[in-house]
């Protein structure tokens, strides 16, 4: 049966076919025969409390050089459409939250929105990660300058980050005493007029088997694909991240792997989260990735999979008992 499939994403015009998940998740869903429909964030309305959005017909091609086309755009009323990819990149800002409320109407209409709404918006990538404490490195979130610097005194060395964050982007890796600590601390906490932090900020125990990758495991429906990307830094950058400048190199998933990924599967499964990218270094899980995961370029290329059809069997699963 042949489905409508809307995605919501960052401008297409702006991807990198190579690499890009969410290009992936389309090639498939045409190849499958189904009417892909685009949208950007701003397509989003409500009308008398109807979920709308501004709708272009899309086709795209695994050309690096012309790789889609778009039709006129017209408005539509989102439930009569049967899938719903929300694939906009973070920050998770008041308008994504925002546009979930939009989304959240049209799934209560009976369309399959991936992933989540509710989760997108309850499921924070750094902070759902420590409802899973038997998997994790000691951590701390905190608004206040002093606990970190303790938590960092306690452990020797530490990474520190942001809540709204991706691609690396605002994390430091310091040892306690370090002179630039407190430097670091100001940017993160964005303090106010009283020395009192206003943004939380994260630290964890730094993991020195950084150094072998930050492994991004993917599971569809809570099903971990068998092998991860290991996203392994280089030169003297300590983080891995592809946006970061780290090497892709895909690995197969070791037992520890698969214990976490055991342990995590059930509560995804639970919250709607079909496709879920999980960040592990060494033996612990540092993130859970639900907004647009990515790596599914990578691995299909390093081993032949086609991660995007395992998604859709599902989706297409899910989609038919919808309609």
């Amino acid at each position: 049966m042949a489905l409508s499939v809307a995605v919501l994403m960052d401008p297409i015009s702006g991807i990198k076919t190579v690499k890009d998940t969410t290009f992936a998740m389309l090639l498939e869903a045409q190849r499958r025969g189904h009417r892909l429909l685009y949208m950007e964030q701003g397509d989003l309305s409500i009308r008398d409390g109807a979920p709308w959005a501004r709708v272009a017909e899309l086709s795209v091609k695994d050309d690096p050089k012309a790789w889609f086309q778009l039709e006129a755009a017209q408005w539509r009323d989102l439930r009569e459409i049967d899938v719903v990819l929300m694939r906009k990149d973070p920050p998770v800002d008041p308008q994504f939250i925002y546009d979930t409320m939009v989304l959240e109407l049209a799934q209560k209409a009976g369309v399959l929105v991936v992933n989540d709404p509710q989760a997108l918006r309850d499921c924070n990538e750094k902070l759902f990660a420590l409802q899973f404490p038997q998997c994790i490195v000691p951590t701390l979130v905190s608004r206040d300058a002093g606990e970190l610097r303790r938590f960092a005194a306690e452990h020797g060395e530490v990474v520190l980050k942001p809540l709204d964050g991706m691609g690396g982007r605002g994390i430091f890796r310091v040892k306690a005493g370090d002179s630039n600590l407190n430097s670091m601390l100001e940017t993160l906490l964005a303090g106010g007029p009283h020395g009192e932090g206003r943004h939380f900020t994260i630290a964890q125990k730094y993991i020195p088997e950084i150094t072998s990758g930050d492994k991004r495991i993917l599971l569809v429906n809570g099903e971990p694909v068998p092998y991860a990307l290991a996203r392994i830094p280089q030169g003297n950058e300590f983080r891995g991240n592809l946006a970061a400048g780290g090497r892709g190199e895909g690995v197969p998933l070791s037992d520890r792997d698969r214990w976490i990924a055991a342990e995590v599967a059930p509560e995804l499964k639970r919250r709607g989260l079909i496709f879920v990218g999980l960040d592990v270094i060494g033996d612990y899980l540092t993130e859970i990735n639900v907004t647009s995961p990515t790596c599914v370029r990578e691995l299909d290329a390093q081993f032949g999979l086609n991660i995007a059809g395992q998604l859709f069997d599902v989706i297409e699963s899910l989609g038919t008992q919808a309609a």
